[in-house]
């Protein structure tokens, strides 16, 4: 099998201790709309998390078991999952779920494994949405156009968001206060 291409990642784990580590994963990030984690782990919890948001958007009784059966706190979660989430992702064709790359947690130790930020995007957590945000705040504050990522991210962090201009707009007035009240702070001192 050398050089072929994989189903999966196997993470050095048997079987059963990759499922429940998927699962509990996957649940993490129901729970809190974002987890850190290692680059690996989090791609496979990806493929499972899509394939779960993918069940509550069809919400019949056979995906609501076949949910119950992934999550480990189902009676915390099911609610969550079948309405807030559900609500969320009912129009978005896929690409629930985001993977950023970040910076070991130490990165003086060698064998460290690449780390990785696993998030629900449109959510409260989002952070495309915050940086593109503070990208925009920056521009105006600079008098500067936007460049072509700069628009090419608006779009994406607002496309699927209901409300997602109005929103968009509310943040980068946040972004905005808060820099001029850190600039008025430093004005003082």
């Amino acid at each position: 099998m050398a050089g072929g291409h994989m189903k999966y990642r196997q993470l050095s784990r048997s079987s059963a201790h990759r499922q429940a580590l998927l699962r509990n994963l996957v649940t993490s990030l129901i729970k809190n709309e974002s987890i850190h984690t290692t680059w690996p782990k989090a791609k496979e919890a990806q493929r499972l998390a899509e394939k779960l948001i993918t069940l509550a958007k069809k919400n019949t009784e056979v995906s609501r078991r076949k949910a119950q059966g992934i999550l480990y706190t189902p009676h915390d979660l099911l609610p969550k999952l079948f309405g807030e989430i559900r609500e969320r992702y009912l129009n978005r064709p896929g690409g629930y779920t985001r993977v950023l790359r970040t910076e070991p947690k130490n990165k003086y130790i060698a064998d460290q494994a690449p780390s990785a930020i696993l998030e629900l995007v449109d959510g409260p957590k989002d952070m495309r949405f915050a940086m593109t945000a503070a990208a925009v705040a920056r521009d105006r504050a600079l008098g500067k156009d936007h460049s072509e990522l700069t628009r090419k991210n608006i779009d994406k962090v607002t496309r699927f968001r209901q409300n997602g201009r109005d929103e968009f707009e509310e943040m980068v007035d946040k972004v905005e206060a808060l820099k001029l009240g850190v600039e008025g702070e430093a004005a003082k001192a």
